[in-house]
């Protein structure tokens, strides 16, 4: 089995500008995807006084570097959302 093959761990942030306005898609491309999310954490961001952005959600997923990578393009390619990928194992 090759590196793109194996399964991993990995922690997804997404930062969102504008919760209201975003919160439809990024759901959508999150249940995309929904087979590997192990677990979703989402922080109103606008209660902590956190400028520019709204919203932070952290997903923990299992699955190929592909598919990490697809998820974490397909949000980071929205206007007003930044998504990061950090593979654990």
């Amino acid at each position: 089995m090759n590196e793109m093959q194996k399964n991993h761990i990995a922690t997804v942030t997404i930062l969102v500008k504008e919760r209201e306005t975003h919160a439809g898609k990024v759901n959508e491309i999150l249940s995309k995807h929904g087979n590997g999310i192990i677990s979703r954490l989402g922080v109103n961001l606008g209660r902590a006084g956190v400028q520019n952005y709204s919203g932070l959600i952290t997903v923990v997923i299992e699955g190929t570097s592909a598919d990490i990578k697809a998820l974490t393009d397909e949000l980071d390619g929205l206007y007003g959302i930044v998504a990061v990928a950090s593979i654990l194992d």
